[in-house]
């Protein structure tokens, strides 16, 4: 990536947070709200930016990413137990299903759902160090196994004619598009990989142009990769764990952006862990609605 464009308006902190592991950026466009999870803080958040409405949900284990449902007190979860409904108002909490029971270490990390309603979602091990995660896709009634044997699963996202899902092998740098049959995922084909010194691909967005917005572990930065692979553009943030980005905003032009302060030192990096905001020149995509 040689000399590429770089995003014109800054990020600037939307809310401070300070998450330990920032992840899951979620918007609501029936509510104007924006949720988002911190793994190891064992947290929900969600606030309303027209309102100021800011709000942080102690969960019991951790969680890995939120889901909408119909009802907008309602989110599925990605715990470290497996999938579960939760109640924004009060934490209760309703199992959904166990994807892996038999392997402790593992844990949900992060999810999308689909324009069919599906969940798809990866896990990992709990620190990272063995390649025993994988990607699942749940309809609600099954669940099945599509992509796995990796340390560390991110994204996944779905472009917006619904024919490709990406998903994310965190360690290896690679980012993988998978054809998508009435729903299912085809075998992942390779579709770009993270050079040395960008860090390690996270979270992913897809905007509503089919431009894939992916966020740097460790670079300090989110890359717009073309429907093609290559480069369009690099979105700098003042902190080096950058996790995840999702549209928001009145008019879904505004880059919502979670990081994370593991490990950082704060009084070098005193934004680690907040929630940044980028305002762009394009629109994303309405988050789908969980229909199981």
């Amino acid at each position: 990536m040689t000399n590429p464009t770089v995003h014109p308006h800054e990020a600037r902190v939307a809310v401070e947070s300070a998450c330990a592991l920032g992840e899951g950026a979620l918007w609501d466009d029936r509510t104007g709200t924006l949720l988002w999870v911190d793994i190891e803080g064992r947290a929900i958040w969600r606030h309303q930016p027209e309102t100021g409405l800011r709000e942080r949900l102690e969960v019991p284990e951790r969680v890995g990413f939120v889901a909408l449902t119909e009802d907008h007190d309602i989110v599925v979860a990605g715990f470290k137990s497996g999938l579960a409904r939760v109640h924004l108002f009060g934490g209760q909490t309703q199992p959904i299903v166990a994807p892996e029971p038999d392997k402790p270490d593992n844990r949900i990390n992060d999810g999308v759902v689909g324009p069919d309603g599906s969940l798809y979602f990866g896990t990992m091990h709990g620190e990272g160090a063995e390649a025993t995660g994988a990607f699942y896709r749940y309809d609600g009634g099954s669940l099945s196994r599509f992509h796995g044997d990796m340390p560390v699963t991110n994204g996944p996202a779905v472009s917006p004619d619904g024919q490709t899902l990406y998903t994310v092998d965190t360690r290896a740098r690679f980012i993988f598009a998978h054809v998508l049959t009435d729903g299912v995922p085809g075998e992942a084909q390779r579709f770009a990989r993270f050079e040395e010194g960008w860090g390690n691909p996270d979270g992913l967005a897809v905007d509503a142009q089919g431009h894939l917005w992916v966020c740097h572990w460790g670079g300090s930065r989110i890359t717009r990769f073309a429907p093609d692979g290559s480069v369009e553009r690099v979105v700098p943030i003042p902190t080096a764990q950058v996790t995840k980005c999702a549209f928001g905003g009145p008019d879904m032009t505004t880059l919502f952006v979670t990081t994370a302060a593991r490990g950082r030192d704060r009084a070098s990096e005193p934004h680690a862990g907040h929630v940044f905001a980028v305002e762009t020149d394009v629109k994303g995509q309405r988050s789908h609605v969980y229909k199981g």
